[in-house]
């Protein structure tokens, strides 16, 4: 059993359990965190014994609301790079880890789960969300793109909610994220202790089934139509135009969002949801993509400055590179440029 401060990995009957445990700062991922979780499933893998991963988190209000990004601002306005760069490498490859793990994993994603949450909470096989869950791709609002892997989320997603998802950052309930494909199943979270202790003692997901059912309410499967065709545009100029053309609700409340974040970063989500979607796509492609851009985002994209704005001086007021949909093609290709010899490595650590 390992027991620290912020995570508990531990086997209980059948079942490898890992618990987030930083209910106070919503379960936010750190750096270690991720190694941590990444061993523990590397040990479970050839272990007859561990049939099944669950993973959880304490607390009512997070299964994990994203990044632990303080050191991520601290190194990269030092003009440290490769800290941040070493960092989403390695929580890249714990994505991966997670979405090509041969045994079932179960994650149970109360309250947030964005960003960083979804790398870890939404790559398994058996997705459970609750009444409280509210998941999110929140990534262009900092000026990041959708990245854990999530980019390969919304380019699966049903018709355009990808473009939509990843540049307005829409908040998902139960329904919607399950319509979305960021979850597959509804259990009322009263139940929760009894599943997981049905998981442990049994070491199967076969239990799973008699506890699913229909997720209440819901929005995004009545808006599809509208979303397909306000969302359809090449690039994110396009999209921002047929949005101001459009007088509906939904045209509003969405050019209201996207005039929050990083122009830059949206023009790159997508771009990037468009290169991926298609039956080519593979969870490697995608984090090789968010890479590319991640890897820069301190010292070519916005990342500093949003962090700046929304967390470090809250002043909610950051100076993006460019404004509305003015992104030149070419500063979309150059973030999104292949790496070469520093490209994404999926196998072993980073150095």
């Amino acid at each position: 059993m390992t027991d620290t401060a912020d995570v508990i990995i531990r086997v209980s009957g059948g079942a490898g359990r890992i618990t987030l445990n930083r209910p106070k700062a919503l379960n936010a991922l750190t750096y270690d965190m991720c190694l941590s979780i990444e061993a523990a499933l590397d040990e479970w893998c050839d272990d007859d014994a561990v049939s099944v991963i669950v993973i959880d988190a304490e607390g009512d209000r997070a299964f994990c609301a994203g990044g632990d990004i303080a050191k991520l601002y601290e190194t990269g306005r030092a003009g440290d790079f490769a800290y941040g760069q070493r960092f989403w490498a390695d929580e890249y490859r714990l994505n991966a880890r997670i979405f090509g793990y041969r045994k079932p994993v179960v994650s149970l994603l109360q309250g947030f789960t964005m960003g960083g949450g979804v790398g870890v909470g939404c790559h398994g096989s058996h997705r459970i969300v609750g009444e409280s869950s509210q998941i999110a791709m929140p990534e262009c609002g900092i000026g990041l793109v959708p990245d854990v892997g999530g980019s390969l989320m919304l380019a699966l997603a049903p018709g355009r909610l990808g473009e939509y998802l990843g540049i307005t950052g829409t908040r998902m309930g139960a329904a919607d994220a399950i319509h979305a494909g960021f979850a597959d199943h509804f259990v009322p979270e009263e139940q929760w202790p009894a599943l997981i202790a049905n998981l442990e003692e049994t070491g199967s997901v076969a239990g799973l089934e008699a506890a699913i059912t229909a997720a209440p309410g819901g929005t995004l499967a009545a808006q599809q139509p509208d979303i397909d065709r306000l969302f359809t545009g090449e690039a994110l100029e396009d999209i921002i135009t047929d949005l101001t053309a459009d007088g509906s609700d939904l045209a509003q409340t969405s050019l209201k969002a996207i005039g929050r974040n990083a122009p830059l970063a949206m023009a790159c989500a997508v771009e990037m949801v468009h290169r991926l979607r298609g039956p080519a796509l593979s969870i490697e492609k995608a984090l090789d993509l968010e890479y590319r851009y991640t890897s820069r985002a301190m010292e070519k994209g916005d990342f500093l400055e949003g962090i700046r704005a929304q967390i470090i001086d809250k002043d909610r007021n950051p100076k993006w590179q460019y404004a509305g949909s003015t992104v030149p093609v070419a500063a979309v290709a150059e973030m999104l440029r292949p790496l070469g010899e520093n490209a994404l490595k999926l196998e072993g650590k980073a150095p």
